[in-house]
């Protein structure tokens, strides 16, 4: 069948051969892992065995990034050998949000390889993914699977970009350029908007400039007064409280912030009197609607070079590997890990 990756305990990767697979369920597809991308989720799960408070319960596969070839279209309209992007929201399609379009917001949504639907559901860092087929996207013949593997994190950089009302020719200021923020940077790009990216380091600024940047500015090598009311809009996507305090500052009078990151709770002085002087509006920004089809749209169309993008490839037994690359903190970009066939 192939392999399965499992964390079993923090920092503990078991890699081992994925058992039999019986009967899918009515509604899924089975398919191939073609590519994953590591988010920073599965790093906290990793480092922690936990993420936002959210305990596993038991060892799970990790993984809600990728794209996989349909192996068996179970009586769908999908076609065997079709390359599909994977949305890893299962909403129930009835609650409120959902009847809204809000799928993010679903009250009973289901998302794979996290501790928040119990009992916890594999993802997809495995070779044999059975998946509901209307989660599954199909797509031009031309799509490189290294590309696809972006959509659902590009959906929810772009819709960071949608809460922030992110045009063209707006003035953009991204506080952050770990793998989101540089998704962020490459979506506000390709709006036609002007970008400035911020972070501590250097490395991760030269690569914002490869996503269309057109400043790059390392900390604490600039004065940040000098960014004072110049930005219309600022992601924040650093998920630090003085990167939100400095985009409280850096945001014009009546400017948006949206919030990317999941910013990290501790102790510190949040500067929400700019909030109501500079009548800024504050924006919450969780996973995606449909900007998962405005993020496969972008990748089929080739607006954004998605090989500038990507920090390594990493083969999917090396998956353990991975993650202690990224914990490192080393790569600048998206580490991807390639399935069997790619």
């Amino acid at each position: 069948m192939g392999i399965e990756t499992k964390l079993t305990a923090a920092q503990a990767i078991q890699t081992a051969k994925q058992p039999e697979s019986t009967r899918i369920a009515d509604g899924h597809v089975r398919l191939k892992l073609a590519v994953a991308s590591l988010c920073g989720t599965d790093l906290h799960y990793y480092s922690q065995f936990s993420n936002a408070g959210f305990l596993l319960q038991n060892p799970v596969t990790l993984g809600h990034e990728a794209c996989a070839y349909v192996t068996d279209s179970n009586g769908s309209d999908l076609d065997v050998g079709q390359l599909v992007a994977l949305n890893p929201i299962m909403n129930c399609q009835t609650c409120a949000p959902c009847l809204r379009g809000e799928e993010n917001l679903c009250t009973a949504k289901k998302f794979p390889g996290s501790a928040t639907t119990v009992p916890h559901l594999d993802g997809f860092f495995r070779d044999v993914i059975d998946h509901p087929a209307r989660c599954c996207r199909p797509v031009a013949k031309h799509v490189d699977p290294r590309h696809l593997t972006f959509a659902e994190p590009m959906a929810c950089a772009l819709h960071s970009l949608n809460k922030g009302g992110v045009t063209k020719g707006q003035t953009v200021l991204v506080t952050g350029c770990g793998p989101m923020g540089l998704l962020a940077i490459a979506g506000a790009a390709a709006r036609g908007a002007v970008v400035t990216a911020t972070d501590l380091r250097q490395g991760a600024v030269d690569v914002a400039r490869l996503a269309g940047a057109q400043q790059g500015l390392v900390i604490g090598e600039f004065d940040q007064a000098d960014l004072h009311r110049q930005f219309d809009v600022v992601i924040e996507a650093s998920g630090a409280i003085p990167a939100f305090n400095m985009a409280l500052m850096a945001v014009r009078p009546k400017g948006r912030v949206s919030i990317l990151s999941n910013i990290q709770l501790r102790d510190a002085q949040v500067n929400l009197n700019q909030i109501m002087l500079k009548e800024i509006e504050v924006f919450g920004s969780f996973q995606f609607n449909r900007e998962f089809e405005e993020a496969v749209q972008l990748i089929e169309a080739g607006q954004v070079d998605f090989d500038v993008l990507t920090a390594q490839e990493f083969p999917l037994e090396q998956t353990g590997d991975a993650l202690e690359l990224m914990a490192s903190g080393k790569a600048f970009g998206k580490i991807i890990l390639l399935g069997g066939d790619v």
